[in-house]
């Protein structure tokens, strides 16, 4: 059985690279980008943006395939299974360092092509719970998401940024959903959720009670960022959800785009040049669309990028 798997792992790999050298039969090259789950936001804005790059790039055929999301991508950009594809900034991190899940096999080969949009770090609380701030969530039940999962990461780093540890509070360990409604039952006091926003649980309890979203101190942001480069600032602008008044600041790990290094550096700067070049057809195509910006492509690029996209980023005045 292992045998097996191992050969048609092989096959997969000189599929790709197969398609990536010879092309389509009339001449088009083969490009992939493997997105997430059909449901969630990866994959319409991965069709969006390889339905611009077959239309701009000369002799390109891109198509956007659904994956298992930001771990399982790493995992194919390792194998030489897919050229490209999305993937959370901090999971890259992870995956080019060899850390967390990806202790002992390190995806060296993995490189950045552009930050995409925010991922905010959400602290959400009831509006009567007394809770303004990080350090209010002393001795409060609060959620850090499921064990082991990039949130539960996200907080200890928030945690160590404030001088708490999760022994100064009573934590759960939930999913979204589950943290929304012990939050609405009044059953837990807050619940950090790492997630675009809107985001659907937070919306939820925002329907049944009056919330409060709670900003992260920048000058704590700024710790984050020095110890753990994948972090950024990011603004939930005012109104996003029922009762919130104010702009929040708050941290942002990034959805990214990645690629493996052996892809063609001309093909590289290419499909590059014509994301932000026509970033208005992903704006039209998908409401994350709008977040997507050259002003942001570097914001928390904790890996290398691959020589194509720096190539471009310095004729932009991105990079010296």
């Amino acid at each position: 059985m292992k045998i097996t798997k191992k050969i048609t792992a092989i096959i997969l790999a000189l599929v790709v690279i197969m398609a990536a050298t010879v092309g389509c039969s009339d001449g088009k090259r083969f490009f992939n980008i493997t997105t997430g789950g059909t449901g969630g936001t990866y994959y319409p804005v991965g069709g969006a943006l390889a339905e611009v790059l077959s239309n701009n790039v000369e002799n390109l055929a891109a198509t956007a395939q659904a994956g298992n999301a930001s771990v399982a991508n790493c995992n194919l950009i390792l194998n030489h299974e897919t050229e490209s594809a999305f993937v959370q900034n901090n999971v890259a991190y992870w995956a080019y360092e060899g850390i967390g899940s990806f202790e002992g096999k390190k995806v060296e080969n993995v490189r950045g092509v552009a930050s995409l949009y925010p991922e905010a770090i959400q602290l959400v609380a009831l509006k009567d719970s007394g809770i303004n701030s990080v350090e209010d969530l002393k001795g409060k039940k609060v959620s850090v998401g499921e064990q082991g999962s990039g949130v539960d990461f996200d907080v200890q780093n928030i945690f160590n940024a404030h001088g708490l540890t999760y022994e100064d509070v009573q934590i759960d360990y939930l999913s979204f959903s589950e943290a929304a409604q012990k939050i609405k039952d009044k059953q837990i006091d807050a619940a950090f959720v790492t997630a675009g926003y809107p985001t659907s649980s937070i919306i939820d309890i925002s329907l049944a009670r009056e919330i409060n979203i709670v900003p992260i101190a920048e000058e704590k942001i700024d710790k984050m960022i020095e110890k753990s480069p994948y972090y950024a600032k990011a603004v939930i602008p005012a109104g996003t959800y029922q009762g919130q008044d104010a702009d929040i600041v708050t941290a942002t790990t990034m959805a990214m785009w990645v690629v493996d290094e052996q892809v063609d550096e001309a093909l590289v700067y290419d499909v590059t040049k014509a994301l932000w070049e026509n970033r208005d057809s992903l704006e039209a195509a998908h409401e994350k669309g709008k977040s997507v910006t050259i002003d942001t492509a570097l914001d928390g690029m904790a890996i290398p990028l691959h020589p194509g996209a720096e190539k471009y980023y310095k004729e932009q005045g991105l990079i010296k």
